[in-house]
């Protein structure tokens, strides 16, 4: 559920970040892809007074709710940190280049009975 969880706020926030992005477009205001060109675009909005007041006010509603969204997924990492941390399998896991802690955690939780794969090749006794 905490993995779904995750996907979901996700999904959410790049949604929102790609409404905010088109609407600042119309307006005339542009950024880069990605999460870290959000919050000065939308500072750069703001401060902005040939803005309409209307607009600038919209645009804080999405900020507000791009706020929310990034408090809801630190959170959620935060617990999915602190169930790695208490995994030892998913901390073998995340010493695998390529996968951090989160992907593990990620891993340990989607992947029925893991322990399964304890070893390289299968999982039953002589088979080849």
């Amino acid at each position: 559920m905490m993995v779904a969880l995750r996907d979901r706020l996700i999904r959410n926030r790049t949604q929102l970040s790609n409404a905010i992005r088109g609407y600042a477009a119309e307006f005339g205001f542009t950024a880069a892809r990605g999460i870290a060109h959000i919050d000065p675009l939308l500072d750069r909005i703001q401060a902005d007074e040939n803005v309409p007041v209307l607009a600038r006010e919209l645009f804080a509603a999405q900020a507000e709710e791009y706020a929310q969204l990034q408090a809801q997924i630190a959170e959620v990492d935060a617990k999915l940190m602190a169930w790695h941390k208490a995994d030892e399998c998913s901390r073998r896991l995340a010493k695998i280049p390529g996968v951090g802690p989160i992907g593990a955690a990620l891993l340990m939780m989607k992947t029925r009975r893991p322990r399964c794969f304890d070893r390289g090749g299968s999982s039953r006794p002589g088979s080849a």
